[in-house]
């Protein structure tokens, strides 16, 4: 906060700035330690220990742990009790996620779905996380396709769908552990789909390696998807676009997987994220998980 005072006052052409009026040490310490707490967390790529927070932010131990148990109540972090380390939980998730859902990103995101939809000729949409699950904020219909349940506002298990499992690939391991803990946390529509953690991780493998999402009939039987991730600035998944079409129709799933690839790749440079990997799609076998 020191800085913007200061740098307020050195430029000030006039003899008042309204961010002079902001004390150089916060009224409200409490609240910028836990903020601190959270943006540290959002920067690192694995969770830390309460030690190496106290250490590098530079606060009294007792503080952060304190603050780490509160947050952790609330749903803001998780505590790796096994590793004695800190990561963001499912509320921050949803913090972020809450954001991404504003106008700016489906502003963004909606040219880039429609005009995918009308080159391939099917319907395309754009999906945020909300804690286990995804919310669609953009759908584009394609004319003679079958209706979708994804509609704007929709919520649908992210295990179970393209959107939801390429933004689950991307989450750090130990987040997505936090999500889905055991085989409680998994809901099946058309029993397909993964049961248990491990199902789970061996998806998220594969995603991985092939640089895209699949799904065919875990959320309608007879539809078949592939997504790929929108990654922010720090490569966290703010989002993800995805292609649905019948699986009685003759297409290439890998090209289909190009297309959306691009369209990720350009909604990511226009919210200044990193691009997802260089070489697009892989030409791995196009596999789908039907437990």
């Amino acid at each position: 906060m020191s800085r913007f005072h200061t740098v307020a006052l050195a430029r000030g052409s006039h003899p008042w700035h309204p961010l002079s009026v902001i004390p150089d040490s916060p009224q409200v310490p409490a609240a910028s330690h836990t903020l601190r707490i959270l943006r540290h967390l959002a920067e690192r790529s694995t969770p830390i220990a309460a030690s190496v927070l106290a250490r590098e932010l530079d606060l009294p131990r007792s503080t952060v742990y304190h603050l780490l148990s509160t947050l952790e109540s609330h749903g803001f972090v998780v505590h790796l009790a096994s590793e004695r380390r800190w990561g963001l939980g499912t509320s921050a998730f949803e913090l972020a996620s809450g954001y991404s859902r504003q106008q700016p990103l489906a502003r963004l995101g909606r040219p880039l779905v429609a005009a995918l939809s009308d080159r391939l000729g099917e319907s395309a949409h754009l999906a945020v996380m909300s804690g286990s699950d995804v919310v669609y904020i953009v759908e584009e219909r394609a004319a003679r396709r079958p209706a979708l349940v994804t509609d704007v506002g929709v919520r649908l298990p992210a295990h179970l769908t393209a959107t939801g499992r390429a933004m689950l690939a991307a989450l750090p391991r130990e987040q997505v552990r936090a999500l889905y803990p055991d085989a409680t946390a998994f809901t099946a529509r058309t029993g397909r789909g993964p049961a248990r953690p491990a199902e789970l991780r061996e998806l998220l493998r594969e995603v991985r390696a092939r640089g895209f999402a699949t799904e065919d009939g875990e959320v309608t039987l007879g539809l078949r998807s592939v997504g790929v991730a929108v990654t922010d600035h720090t490569g966290w998944p703010a989002a993800s676009v995805a292609v649905t079409w019948p699986e009685d129709s003759e297409r290439d799933p890998h090209e289909l997987a190009a297309e959306v690839s691009d369209a990720a790749s350009a909604l990511s440079r226009r919210l200044y994220g990193i691009l997802p990997a260089p070489s697009g799609p892989s030409n791995a076998s196009f596999t789908t998980s039907k437990t």
